[in-house]
């Protein structure tokens, strides 16, 4: 007699390959588990772990935060502080210093740790510059940080976009000391100089991490690079009759480095001439970012900070919460930076 199934109650000739897979009659007689039996599966969200007390911040709140913000909208300018999730937005903004984010909001790399949209850019927008400048000067600020996105579609074009806001920061707000906070370029020697030769007062780049995490961190980046347009600003700068200009860079920790790498690091940014060193935990942005491996804790950032400074670094600004522009007017006033052009 031929192989046969049942289907909702009809008798069906099986394939000759579905005889293969036979259900034993045996078991269609057996009883189903009991609840007992079962494995419980928990479908309840889980909650994350508790931020340590040093890495909680207070909401951003007074009167100077709001006029910044609205300010912002209306000149459609976009900072860094609320693309970067920054921490210390409410502190900084209230203190009267902030961090404008040019050249769009959308960044042509995918760092791991950046909490900065990621897309195809607009075309630049040559006016930004002016609008920039003007919510510098209506806001009275002391002390303005400006960076950008990536624009790896427009090297030459972004670096010109730093040397515009500087020129207008400096015709419309005379008073206000300016730090750019600019990509590597990709390496394109002549976007830098443009930078360097408009005269900021500090020139930041951040490093952001040690070599062997840069190809899952650091999107496009390359370590050696990074050193070299340190080097080279430096370098470029002491040529002029005002002097070098005061450089600085960042790092976060917390993504899976060891301490003798972050040393190294520092050695490396020391050998450079580089005066100002930011360290910061890093936080996850979110599931798409890369995973923390850990916090670290007051004290280690009080060890890091005190081999960077016997390594020579003019000022070094270590703690949980610091982010390249945290205290940016006080790292300034500690370097005995002087308003030269």
């Amino acid at each position: 007699m031929g192989n046969y199934t049942t289907i909702k109650g009809a008798v069906a000739p099986l394939a000759p390959s579905d005889a293969l897979f036979q259900i034993d009659p045996a078991s269609a007689r057996r009883p189903l588990p009991s609840a007992q039996d079962l494995i419980q599966i928990d479908l309840a969200p889980r909650q994350p772990a508790p931020k340590p007390a040093w890495l909680k911040a207070r909401a951003p709140m007074g009167e100077t935060f709001h006029d910044l913000k609205k300010l912002a909208r209306d000149l459609n300018l976009h900072t860094v502080c609320e693309s970067a999730h920054c921490p210390n937005i409410g502190e900084c903004w209230n203190h009267k210093t902030a961090t404008f984010m040019m050249l769009g909001n959308l960044c042509t790399r995918r760092c791991g740790f950046c909490a900065v949209p990621k897309g195809k850019p607009e075309p630049i927008d040559h006016s930004e510059p002016e609008r920039v400048a003007h919510a510098v000067a209506s806001l009275g600020l002391a002390y303005a940080v400006i960076t950008s996105v990536n624009r790896d579609d427009d090297n030459l074009g972004a670096a010109q976009a730093f040397v515009e806001v500087i020129h207008q920061i400096r015709r419309l707000s005379p008073a206000t000391q300016v730090e750019v906070l600019t990509p590597d370029f990709q390496g394109v020697a002549e976007a830098r100089r443009r930078v360097v030769a408009a005269r900021p007062e500090i020139l930041n780049h951040n490093i952001e991490t040690v070599p062997r995490l840069y190809r899952v961190a650091k999107s496009g980046g390359r370590y050696e690079r990074s050193l070299e347009f340190l080097a080279e600003a430096k370098r470029e700068s002491s040529q002029h009759q005002s002097g070098a200009l005061v450089t600085k860079t960042g790092i976060i920790v917390g993504l899976g480095e060891e301490m003798h790498e972050l040393l190294a690091v520092f050695r490396d940014l020391a050998d450079r001439k580089v005066d100002i060193l930011t360290i910061g935990q890093y936080l996850r942005p979110s599931r798409d970012h890369l995973p923390m491996a850990r916090f670290y804790t007051p004290d280690e950032f009080d060890f890091l900070k005190h081999e960077a400074l016997a390594m020579g670094f003019r000022h070094v600004e270590s703690g949980p919460l610091v982010r390249s522009s945290y205290h940016a007017h006080e790292q300034a006033q500690s370097t005995g930076l002087e308003k030269v052009r």
